[in-house]
């Protein structure tokens, strides 16, 4: 479908790049004058507190086959924020495993709505803390040069893909295992490297990106699988009922048999989650992120359910998909989205527009790619991103109603903000970003 025309009161067009920053350093050993390289991130499922996190580079032998280092880095346990530090001997080059264990000082944030169910019957507040039992880990993977390794259910998953590569845990086993989780998820590219916030404090953090908020979500949801389901005791349960699927066949289920978790269960839950979240946070700005994240889990959650047939319930370790969650999803009959919308400048409309703010409109389009028209009743909404450079606009809006012609986004602070949008229709299928605008703030 054809994405919708863009105006922005006193804005024009443009766009500008973006740097990243490395998350590992090079240091000398104050001891011994050798190199080290310091290894940072973050534990979270919810936030994992006090666990314990060690990690061993990965080495490849004379065939090209990697397996973990024999010398691990010193074990050191996470903050209260779920951040960890270790080091590693040698230079900033290669990849690392890290992983999480538990013991009985390490608790987990109850990052679940309504609360957390407790194998033992009761239930954890929101909010509060609970024990995790000694099965409990987390896995995750980073290069060393570049990277904050994470470490959550997702990347769980991931780390699990990769092993099953004939090379063992190479780089780009590991690369393309993340690339696959992702894409299972309809999450975007790279997603599983971005700080997951803490969900159980929305309303404290300045910025967050619907895209943190949706890989948040989805790890959220494999503890939200355990409430009032006796069949899953523990969030352990569920991590490793997923892995075996993994280590065994190399895919993961789709719509269910009615024993093992399936993708469908987790998109479902992190719909609900995000839903319920909705209604506990103060910021209409974090509220309207959240309805964003929410819809593309039911949207992810149609479209797995409509393309895979009856009979083919499992998805491949090759990563395999309909779409992340930039892409478009094309149903196989032409209506598939396109990329050719254009934006101008509106110029002033004479509305009383605030200083920190810009008002947007658009004009809902009429046609698809292919030529078939589009009704007002075909379309399910809006998605309107946003940034303060044209190549990282990691905020957005979701609008649910397709007779809303315009949005004025306030808050903005001092400087250059650039926006686009995309079209939602019924069935799925989304456009591909509009042209950029911009504002001076």
């Amino acid at each position: 479908m054809v994405p919708a025309v863009v105006l922005l009161a006193g804005c024009g067009s443009g766009g500008s790049g973006s740097d990243s920053e490395a998350a590992a350093q090079s240091q000398a050993n104050g001891n011994t004058g050798e190199p080290v390289v310091k290894v940072a991130g973050a534990a979270v499922k919810g936030i994992i507190q006090q666990g314990m996190v060690t990690a061993n580079r990965l080495i490849a032998d004379k065939d090209g086959t990697y397996s973990l280092d024999r010398l691990a880095a010193k074990t050191v346990r996470t903050a209260e924020d779920g951040s960890y530090e270790l080091q590693l001997r040698g230079k900033a080059d290669g990849w690392a495993l890290v992983e999480l264990r538990t013991d009985q000082q390490t608790r987990m944030v109850c990052d679940v709505l309504p609360g957390c169910d407790q194998a033992g019957g009761g239930t954890i507040v929101f909010g509060q803390t609970l024990s995790l039992d000694s099965e409990f880990s987390l896995r995750g993977a980073g290069d060393l040069i570049s990277e904050t390794v994470y470490l959550t259910p997702l990347t769980h998953l991931a780390v699990a893909v990769a092993e099953r590569n004939l090379q063992g845990l190479s780089p780009d086993a590991l690369a393309g295992a993340y690339t696959t989780v992702e894409n299972w998820f309809g999450l975007s590219a790279g997603a599983l490297h971005l700080s997951p916030p803490d969900l159980t404090q929305l309303d404290q953090l300045n910025d967050v990106s619907a895209d943190a908020l949706q890989v948040a979500i989805a790890n959220a949801a494999f503890l939200a699988l355990v409430n009032d389901n006796p069949q899953w005791s523990t969030i352990s349960h569920v991590l490793s009922d997923m892995t075996t699927q993994i280590a065994d066949t190399g895919q993961i289920q789709i719509t269910g048999d009615g024993e093992s978790l399936a993708l469908s269960d987790l998109v479902a839950a992190s719909a609900l989650q995000a839903s319920e979240l909705q209604l506990v946070v103060d910021s209409s700005i974090i509220s309207q992120k959240l309805a964003v994240v929410e819809n593309r889990n039911v949207q992810r959650f149609k479209t797995i359910a409509g393309v895979y047939d009856e009979s083919d319930t499992s998805l491949a370790d090759s990563g395999e998909t309909t779409s992340g969650s930039d892409g478009a999803i094309d149903g196989g009959d032409g209506s598939g989205t396109d990329t050719s919308g254009d934006t101008t400048d509106s110029g002033s409309t004479g509305t009383a527009i605030p200083a920190d703010a810009a008002l947007l409109s658009w004009t809902a389009p009429l046609t698809r790619e292919n030529g078939d028209s589009l009704s007002m009743g075909e379309i399910a909404g809006y998605e309107v991103v946003y940034g303060t450079s044209a190549d990282a606009m990691d905020q957005s809006l979701a609008i649910g109603d397709a007779s809303v012609d315009e949005l004025l986004v306030d808050q903005l602070s001092e400087g250059t903000w650039y926006f686009a949008m995309r079209t939602l229709d019924t069935d799925g299928n989304r456009s591909q970003l509009s042209e950029v605008v911009y504002k001076q703030i």
